[in-house]
């Protein structure tokens, strides 16, 4: 009775659409068969799986920081020296990758020439090194003489400075690569400062000196407070 009564109604929807030119038609059944067919014949060599498994669900991004290593990168190393009618004097400062500053500075209790100093200055300096076992090394100097000498673009006469030559030509070889270069005296302060120091002051050898400590106060330490006035009087 059930399926007598649809046909009527579906008979008699047919005639209402036919009004609009609407045809219905019955739905074939489609056998399941036919879809995996047709999936098998349309199969991708480079598919996979969708995977719904997001364990990181809360991040927002992801990404990777490169940090700059400081492990290659160059150590610099500025000497210079003081000559005066006192005594000399010699100054190294020792500068690490991240901008550390390292300062020797010795007084030569002994009388030398002015270039003698300089080169007393960088040996100190390349020792200092070599004893924190640095392997890549520029070395800064306000003395033309003496870094020129050491490239080997400057002839080396004096049988005093030729030994001193020999020396650091021999302390460069516990160095992976070390170079030479010209520095500007207004470039080499601190070095100079710690030369010129060491050069005027009076050191007991008995008497163990303590390292330099050198800080940069941007405010006073005590300054007076006036109170305003009236009146044009100062």
């Amino acid at each position: 009775m059930e399926s007598t009564g649809l046909n009527r109604r579906m008979a008699r929807w047919q005639i209402l659409l036919s009004e609009f030119d609407i045809v219905y038609i019955n739905q074939k059944a489609i056998k399941g068969s036919a879809i995996v067919d047709f999936l098998a014949s349309q199969a991708l060599e480079d598919y996979e799986p969708l995977d719904f498994d997001f364990p990181n669900e809360d991040l927002m991004c992801m990404a990777t920081a490169e940090h700059d290593s400081q492990e290659n990168h160059p150590w610099k190393l500025n000497f210079d020296g003081a000559s005066n009618a006192v005594r000399n004097g010699i100054g190294a400062v020792l500068i690490s990758p991240n901008g550390d500053h390292y300062p020797f500075t010795s007084k030569l209790d002994f009388d030398c020439t002015n270039n003698m100093v300089k080169y007393e200055a960088c040996i100190m300096g390349i020792r200092a090194a070599i004893e924190r076992k640095i392997k890549t090394l520029e070395v800064y100097g306000d003395s033309a003489l003496v870094i020129y000498q050491l490239k080997g673009e400057w002839e080396t006469r004096n049988l005093k400075l030729i030994s001193y030559r020999k020396l650091v030509l021999k302390l460069t070889e516990e160095f992976d690569d070390i170079t030479f270069r010209y520095l500007p005296r207004y470039e080499n302060q601190m070095p100079n400062a710690l030369a010129t120091l060491a050069s005027m002051i009076k050191v007991n050898k008995l008497e163990d000196m303590k390292p330099i400590q050198i800080s940069i106060f941007e405010t006073p330490a005590h300054c007076y407070n006036k109170e305003e006035k009236n009146g044009n009087h100062p």
